[in-house]
């Protein structure tokens, strides 16, 4: 059930994509907000969320450099994340993968693109 699915959404702009995290939410998804890169590798260890939407332009720390330190931990790497950002070139798909994250999704954010992906790291969902 989706009520029970944790999603950590990294982003600090909340602004531009509040609107998604407020429809995740409204599709019964738990929401926890983090505003930069170092944020997200302290909730990921805190939270243990079954999911990672993770901006790749960050403060503090970037989301590629979280990316990777939220997957070589030992108690975070299981967690999927699907990296979100404006950069749409293949060359991004490819780095945010090589940086650990599971998928893709490019800004602006098209919800039913990414609920299908999120189903699909967390068959649970379906």
């Amino acid at each position: 059930m989706e009520n029970q699915i944790k999603i950590l959404y990294v982003d600090d702009n909340e602004m531009s994509d509040g609107m998604v995290e407020r429809r995740l939410i409204r599709r019964g998804f738990n929401c926890v907000r983090a505003m930069d890169g170092q944020q997200a590798v302290d909730f990921a260890h805190r939270e243990l969320p079954d999911l990672i939407l993770m901006d790749m332009s960050l403060p503090v720390k970037t989301g590629w450099d979280a990316t990777r330190e939220i997957k070589e931990a030992e108690d975070t790497k299981h967690i999927p994340i699907i990296a979100l950002t404006a950069h749409a070139m293949s060359v991004d798909r490819e780095y945010a993968l090589k940086a650990g994250c599971d998928d893709y999704q490019p800004k602006p954010v098209e919800l039913p693109r990414l609920l299908e992906k999120i189903h699909k790291l967390l068959p649970s969902t379906n």
